[in-house]
């Protein structure tokens, strides 16, 4: 028995150790193919016509962000005030911003921490400002269905970004060649 545990140990030895350098990169890969294309999708939707909407939010912004606000004041965005105009651009440029920092990989920890609070933002914004809470959309832990949007999926990028958080880029990164260069620097 004692080879048996012994030819284990050294093999997931192994795994743990490659895991250190895989997951981090598996973390980014898996983000990249599934949420970056969302997220800037999401963004250009929220920039204004021309060069300057990147400064003037569309109409399609502030209701995504603020719909019970917008709706509130008859659809006229000019009633809303600086504090709306400040949310929904840092928002919008989150959305571009966050996801690039985070495939590339730098501050990685960062930015991942920063789409965590991003997609419980949404998710509120969904449920409380959108009304999405019927079960197909909201969904529910411990059920038979998997399929629900904003329980179920989010749960997964989230567990997807607090790895990043809790490991890092791991070792094809920006991170990871900046701390290279940080250390051969002080040596």
């Amino acid at each position: 028995m004692n080879p048996l545990v012994s030819i284990h140990n050294r093999v997931f030895g192994l795994v743990e150790i490659a895991g250190d350098w895989l997951l981090p990169l598996f973390a980014r890969f898996t983000f990249a193919a599934v949420l970056l294309v969302y997220y800037w999708n999401s963004g250009l939707t929220k920039l204004g016509d021309g060069i300057f909407g990147l400064f003037s939010p569309s109409i399609g912004a502030y209701s995504q962000i603020f719909p019970k606000q917008l709706e509130a004041v008859g659809y006229d965005v000019s009633q809303l005030g600086l504090f709306h105009w400040a949310v929904v651009m840092a928002g919008t440029y989150a959305e571009f911003i966050l996801p690039l920092l985070i495939v590339i990989g730098l501050f990685t920890r960062l930015a991942a921490l920063g789409m965590i609070g991003f997609v419980v933002v949404q998710s509120l914004t969904d449920v409380y400002g959108h009304g999405a809470t019927d079960l197909a959309t909201l969904g529910a832990w411990f059920d038979n269905q998997a399929s629900g949007v904003i329980m179920d999926q989010r749960l997964f990028w989230v567990f997807t970004l607090s790895l990043l958080v809790i490991k890092g880029a791991g070792a094809l990164s920006v991170d990871a060649l900046m701390r290279g260069r940080t250390q051969a620097a002080m040596a």
